[in-house]
């Protein structure tokens, strides 16, 4: 009879996880305030703000849908310290976005907004990232709405708040201003790896001019 394998080959390999953040089996619902009702006919995406035509551009839900779908794998850091890694989203890529409704040449930021006035603030480039999305499904499977059907932003080298559910919108914006999680104490930027979780942590230059 041949000998047992040793301890570390029956062990699955642990992922490496940014600073101060555990594995999660799992997907646990966080979001502030109720689950908001979906109404299809009600429903529209807008982009608006400094777009380089001046224009607002807007989808109903159905046309949405019809956007060129594509997918990622990627890992979701939520600032509570959980991590969920190794998650197939499925959605229209944020430059996707940019492309059917380009940003004026002098934008830098961007606002994403959701149901109730939620809104998260982005830099331009890690908005347009190759694996930023707006996510219609997780792993084959339709969002529920606790996890932000009909559409959630999936932002995966910053922190999962940066990331909103029941995405109804961006802002093109020339300066940056805070959303409503950076008002309120979180870190301007949001990078996991350098575990920038609040706004005191902030270097010069991270957060907008006063």
């Amino acid at each position: 009879m041949g000998q047992p394998e040793s301890r570390e080959h029956r062990e699955p390999e642990q992922p490496e996880l940014p600073p101060g953040q555990r594995l999660q089996r799992g997907w646990p619902v966080t979001h502030y305030g109720p689950v908001p009702k979906f109404r299809p006919e009600r429903w529209e995406f807008r982009v608006f703000g400094a777009t380089a035509d001046g224009d607002k551009h807007c989808w109903n839900h159905g046309e949405f849908s019809a956007l060129p779908f594509s997918t990622v794998v990627a890992d979701l850091h939520c600032v509570t310290k959980f991590s969920m890694v190794g998650a197939e989203w499925g959605g229209v890529p944020a430059r996707t976005v940019l492309e059917l409704a380009p940003p004026a040449p002098d934008v830098t930021h961007v606002m994403v907004w959701a149901e109730y006035g939620f809104s998260a603030n982005l830099r331009l480039d890690d908005f347009a990232g190759d694996r930023t999305i707006f996510a219609t499904h997780k792993d084959g499977e339709l969002l529920t709405a606790e996890h932000g059907f009909p559409v959630r932003l999936v932002v995966p080298h910053l922190y999962a708040w940066k990331g909103p559910k029941w995405v109804r919108g961006v802002e093109y914006m020339t300066a940056d201003r805070r959303g409503f999680w950076e008002e309120r104490g979180y870190h301007n930027v949001g990078d996991p790896w350098a575990e920038q979780r609040y706004s005191y942590q902030e270097a010069p230059g991270e957060g907008p001019e006063l």
